[in-house]
């Protein structure tokens, strides 16, 4: 038995079990049987062509007739899916009765007895596999959360501080952890563990807004609501959150600015020239502080300081408009529709369409600079900052009289542009090569993407609607290297720069540009980081047992960056999916009963979801309006599978165990990480995940 079990009546079998028994009587059939095969092949197929129902009925068919494990498997798997434990439940009884010593057929009993609900059910199988080698520290959560259906939070408590100890699913322990001493109104030990989960993994909101609850209990006003903050800035729309931070506010001993400080840059980095050869010099515009849209922000200030001695001249015509000196601070400001620059000594200088800074370039080896203030870093995340930043290149700033806004855009050469993309969008510390990779993309995707927001007056944003893009201030010598060792070296197909999208983790397999509603590509199709697993063999019930306990794959790489982007958990409460699907689909489904995965490729993103309510549903497509529309924030990825949990036999909340972290199409950053540490060079991390396209320079 395992730890915090206690013995309860129990009762394996249904009514409804016996029912589904009678109709099997034949021995085990051999799995390898060559028409048993055929047909689960087809049965899987099913699924995979997008028919979860006909397939579901295919393995029914297949078990009664063979009882065959994995027919018994994928049924309960793809029922579980379609919203009916129940029938899950009846599934795995009929199996539990050929294969009673199978781990495998127990654990998914004891998943589907959790997810109808049925817990004392749960506990007891639960109980006999908790000692179960590499699996145990999330059967040990499943266990607590048995347990918790039932009430006794004490053998909870226990059981979910054995699992903390583990490795793979410490944000959903520690959450859960937090959860119980909620209850018992024990806020300080609370919050460690909310503390915990939202460290484990920032995406986790549910985590973090627990977390600014409990420190609010505490009287700690400030950093509660710079949680609240935090949260805000992902999620405006949140009444919790809204109603927190409005309670805080008079409470608060600190200013919003001190509780937001912005990064402030004191003087300039000295840093060196760029030659770029001339076959390769290609200007490039940016657009700086923009939304996560790739818009520009609403501003009405511009504040900025050269480094060196500069010149301003009008867009319009190119009149030179004034000199100005090294480290003066200036300011462009728009005014009842009128934009103009103030100096220093407060002359003003009126403008039109727009100017352009240009700071001398000094002797020597030194490269000019300029630093723009307060500009927006990371929009649409929890982490989202206003900073001051530094680039390289000229300054323009734009006057956009639809927008009434002033927009501040970085002219420089691409190449320049690249060396603040790698430090922004992957980890330095990541190996040699896998840098060279993303060099490589970046330039790509830049050559590919010029003119994508030409309508604002720029090629590309500086968020991860284009790349993210800091300039100066992300610079690092490992980054500059990985530029200029792969100078003017792109991806092509037939020729031309191809689509070089890149995700931060793939979870262990990338999906293709068509099953993430994209259009499709020869080149942006399913390719496998996993070590330890068959994907010609893939069956649909593998996800459960690939998403709940991490297999070994080059993207589970740890160095440098949280495990959480290779495997993650949410807790999303049903009133607050109801929420979110009341505000941005605009349509009221009253109480949610069912998250169904309509469709799923065979890499395991799902791309299709039909959201179930008590007034009606929605069908969600496309892996970004699913990821956006699942519960608070961004899902971190589509490749996921779903559970109900209930309290009190009433529906309380969905349990998300997923994988990766962005759309998993093309390139896998951290995936290329693992397999540069393992010896492979940039060009053989390049051509496996994008095996039809080719490098320029290669012959």
């Amino acid at each position: 038995m395992g730890l915090g079990y206690k013995i309860k009546t129990f009762c394996v079998f249904t009514a409804s079990f016996l029912l589904f028994a009678a109709a099997t009587h034949a021995a085990p059939a051999d799995t390898e049987n060559n028409d048993a095969q055929t047909q689960l092949k087809e049965a899987a197929d099913l699924y995979f062509s997008y028919k979860p129902k006909e397939s579901l009925e295919k393995y029914l068919e297949i078990s009664k007739q063979t009882h065959d494990k994995d027919a018994f498997l994928n049924a309960a798997f793809i029922a579980m899916e379609l919203g009916s434990p129940k029938q899950a439940v009846d599934i795995m009884s009929a199996a539990h009765k050929y294969y009673p010593n199978d781990e495998t057929i127990t654990e998914f009993m004891a998943e589907a007895y959790l997810a109808d609900g049925q817990y004392s059910a749960a506990e007891m199988l639960l109980s006999l596999l908790v000692s179960k080698p590499g699996r145990a520290e999330f059967l040990y959560i499943n266990l607590a959360r048995a347990q918790m259906g039932m009430g006794e939070d004490k053998l909870a408590l226990y059981n979910l501080q054995t699992a903390a100890k583990g490795k793979n699913h410490r944000a959903l322990s520690n959450y859960l952890l937090g959860l119980l001493y909620e209850k018992e109104k024990n806020y300080q030990k609370a919050a460690q563990h909310f503390k915990k989960a939202s460290t484990y993994d920032h995406q986790a909101l549910e985590a973090k807004e627990h977390y600014a609850a409990a420190l609010a209990k505490l009287g700690d006003y400030n950093e509660a609501y710079r949680q609240y903050r935090m949260i805000y800035s992902l999620e405006k729309n949140l009444p919790s959150v809204n109603k927190a931070m409005a309670d805080l506010r008079p409470r608060l001993t600190k200013s919003e600015k001190e509780l937001t400080p912005t990064k402030e840059l004191t003087q300039h980095t000295f840093i060196k020239k760029f030659i770029v050869p001339p076959q390769d010099a290609q200007e490039i515009r940016i657009g700086l502080g923009t939304r996560s849209s790739g818009r520009p922000s609403a501003r009405k200030t511009v504040k900025f300081s050269p480094s060196h001695d500069f010149t301003v001249k009008e867009l319009a015509g190119g009149k030179k408009l004034l000199r100005g000196k090294a480290k003066e601070e200036w300011t462009a400001e728009l005014k009842d529709g009128k934009p103009f620059l103030l100096s220093p000594s407060g002359k003003k200088y009126p403008f039109k369409k727009g100017v352009r800074v240009t700071v001398d370039v000094p002797s020597g080896e030194d490269a000019p600079t300029i630093i723009v203030r307060a500009l927006m870093s990371g929009a649409g995340m929890t982490w989202a900052s206003v900073d001051d930043k530094e680039y390289r290149g000229d300054l323009e700033i734009l006057h956009n009289t639809s927008l009434n806004a002033l927009v501040p855009v970085n002219v420089l050469m691409l190449e320049e542009y690249l060396e603040g993309v790698i430090s922004s969008e992957m980890p330095i510390p990541f190996p040699i090569n896998a840098l060279r990779a993303q060099a490589v993309l970046a330039r790509t995707y830049a050559l590919k993407h010029m003119g994508k927001h030409n309508a604002y007056g720029y090629d590309l944003c500086d968020t991860q609607n284009c790349q993210v893009y800091k300039g100066v201030s992300a610079e690092s010598e490992r980054g500059n290297a990985s530029v200029e060792s792969t100078m003017g070296e792109i991806m092509v197909y037939n020729k031309k720069p191809i689509e070089a999208v890149f995700s931060a983790n793939c979870g262990g397999i990338t999906q293709s540009a068509k099953e993430a509603g994209w259009f499709e590509h020869v080149y942006l199709h399913p390719v496998s980081d996993y070590k330890d697993f068959d994907f010609e063999h893939l069956q649909p019930y593998h996800f459960k047992d690939l998403l709940q306990h991490a297999h070994d794959a080059y993207s589970r790489y740890d160095k440098n960056v949280s495990l959480a982007a290779y495997r993650w958990t949410r807790v999303v409460e049903e009133e607050d999916l109801r929420q979110v699907i009341r505000r941005k689909r605009r349509k009221d489904i009253g109480s949610i009963t069912a998250i169904i995965p309509l469709r799923r490729g065979r890499s395991g993103y799902v791309n299709r979801v039909q959201v179930k309510g008590t007034k009606g549903s929605v069908i969600l497509n496309k892996e970004n309006v699913i990821r956006g529309n699942l519960g608070p924030g961004m899902l971190r990825s589509s490749y996921f599978i779903v559970q109900p949990n209930y309290e009190n036999k009433k529906l309380k909340n969905f349990v998300f165990y997923g994988g990766g972290w962005g759309h998993g199409v093309g390139f896998c950053q951290t995936g290329a990480a693992g397999r540069a540490e393992a010896g492979q060079d940039y060009k053989t991390i390049l051509y496996h995940y994008f095996p039809q396209a080719k490098l320029n320079k290669d012959k």
